[in-house]
């Protein structure tokens, strides 16, 4: 038999994630899939959103209707904590032959796979298949490949790579859905209708259970919480600190704080603890984070405000002040200068 992994967040489940496991099913010949919700991805930063048990309802709700070749799979929910991929691996090992697993996961989490926890034991157990969109270059010489994986290539074709683990790496290309969740995450907290990309049980539990709501409810003031957020940049000796009202604009959000860090550490830690004390003082998370990893421009979307935090340098690049000029300048003050270090 061969047998899929298609894990992920699934927060919520769309049509993407159904189009897209469906054609690697078929171009692959697969017999069974273990779809996995995780309970948490170590390699992202929490957001705001449903439960992980209420993730794996719309999962199971999302790929009820699509025949008994998906297997919506708990473990990983059940075992809680932060879900790494070997783990559930070794676990299906207990089952499957190593030869029949195939690790189904997107051209941009194959370019981060050294990232991930024993990766290259992830290599001998387990065949890999890799989805790309039209456009991507698939590697055609050992040069060609990411780095972590050159030591593992015995030899390789069209799509196709066979590794000296006794594994392969397959690509499959995807003609697929153009959405990911965190814009369906965006669009149901605005309002906006999403039907087209949600099936109607996962739609109507979101519905039901009042999920994704906008955070102003929890928020309030969300001048007041721009200068919470600010006074934590300003005590992670943030450079250069602005806030922006942008309510007389056409703008993303109503209100945003920029900051730069002498280096991408500084600006990924300011832009984590923000993430911690917004957490403690509000009891809330972020809707989105991007950019944590790289530490270049770090962007956390609370919706009504959001903050940017850039490696200095990479600010003057962007100069995104100048998209702000018709806003209001908060005139911020550091409340710290001049105080001495604790």
């Amino acid at each position: 038999m061969k047998i899929g992994i298609f894990g992920g967040s699934f927060n919520p489940p769309h049509m993407g994630h159904i189009n897209a496991i469906q054609t690697v099913a078929k171009k692959a010949g697969l017999d069974k899939v273990h779809v996995i919700p995780a309970a948490q991805n170590p390699l992202k930063t929490p957001v705001e959103g449903p439960t992980p048990e209420q993730r794996l309802e719309l999962t199971q709700l999302a790929f009820s209707q699509y025949g008994e070749i998906y297997f919506v799979d708990d473990q990983e929910i059940k075992r809680g904590g932060s879900s790494y991929t070997i783990d559930t691996i070794l676990s299906l090992r207990k089952e499957y032959e190593a030869s029949d697993l195939y690790l189904i996961v997107g051209a941009d989490k194959f370019e981060e796979l050294a990232q991930w926890k024993d990766y290259q034991k992830i290599l001998s157990e387990t065949n890999i298949i890799i989805t790309t969109r039209p456009g991507y270059d698939v590697p055609e010489s050992l040069e060609e490949m990411p780095a972590y994986l050159k030591p593992f290539v015995a030899e390789f074709d069209f799509n196709f790579i066979e590794l000296n683990t006794g594994r392969s790496i397959e690509f499959i290309t995807l003609r697929d859905i153009e959405v990911s969740s965190s814009e369906v995450r965006k669009w149901l907290r605005m309002g906006k209708p999403v039907e087209q990309y949600l099936p109607l049980a996962v739609e109507s539990y979101i519905k039901e259970h009042r999920l994704y709501r906008n955070l102003g409810d929890r928020i309030g003031d969300f001048k007041k919480f721009t200068e919470f957020c600010a006074d934590v940049l300003f005590s992670k000796k943030g450079i250069n600190v602005r806030g922006f009202d942008l309510t007389n604009m056409s703008a993303p959000s109503e209100f945003t704080l920029v900051a730069s860090g002498t280096s991408t550490r500084h600006a990924a830690a300011m832009a984590e603890n923000v993430v911690m004390a917004v957490k403690e003082e509000y009891n809330v998370l972020p809707q989105s984070v991007e950019g944590i990893d790289e530490g270049r421009w770090v962007l956390v979307d609370y919706g009504s405000l959001i903050v940017h935090v850039f490696y200095d340098f990479v600010r003057q690049e962007y100069s995104l002040e100048n998209l702000w000029r018709q806003g209001k300048d908060l005139g911020l003050k550091d409340p710290y200068v001049g105080k001495p270090e604790a």
